[in-house]
């Protein structure tokens, strides 16, 4: 098995002509850029709160949500709340009612993002610790002189 030295070496040694072909998950194809324009919905910050909200509590209110979703303005919770219905992951009903109700709820498509999303939140909360003192070793790190060009392996 080649170390990763050895194989940074040989990606720096290579041409353009020996390049290696990416993974066919990676490379550029119609299909993927597609996935990726889902990746970028999904993965919003605005996005992964309201569907991880929509999942635990169901239909919803937009104030609701908005109580629920801290920090999130008005303006970029309905942006938000417009890309998910056009993507087809949550449901917009209105109630013909005096005043009007409109309820939001994930539809079966974006059901099928709640353990996902409910995955990444729960890992999260496990690597907290870990993170904060990766981040606080980085930081030690950035305060000492010629910090980029050192070893960050250890």
């Amino acid at each position: 098995m080649a170390t990763k030295s050895a194989t940074r070496r040989t990606m720096r040694t290579s041409t353009k002509a020996e390049a290696i072909a990416p993974p066919p998950e990676i490379e550029h194809t119609p299909a993927n850029c597609r996935a990726r324009e889902m990746l970028v919905r999904v993965a919003d910050k605005w996005s992964m709160y309201v569907i991880h909200v929509l999942a635990d509590a169901g239909p919803l209110r937009f104030n609701e949500i908005r109580r629920r979703v801290d920090g999130v303005s008005q303006r970029m919770l309905t942006v938000t709340l417009r890309g998910l219905e056009r993507d087809g992951l949550v449901r917009r009903a209105m109630y013909p009612e005096v005043p009007p109700r409109v309820e939001y709820s994930l539809t079966p498509l974006g059901g099928t993002l709640r353990d996902i999303v409910r995955e990444l939140i729960d890992w999260s909360g496990r690597h907290l610790a870990e993170v904060d003192r990766a981040r606080a070793r980085y930081d030690e790190r950035a305060k000492q002189p010629n910090w980029a060009t050192t070893d960050e392996s250890a």
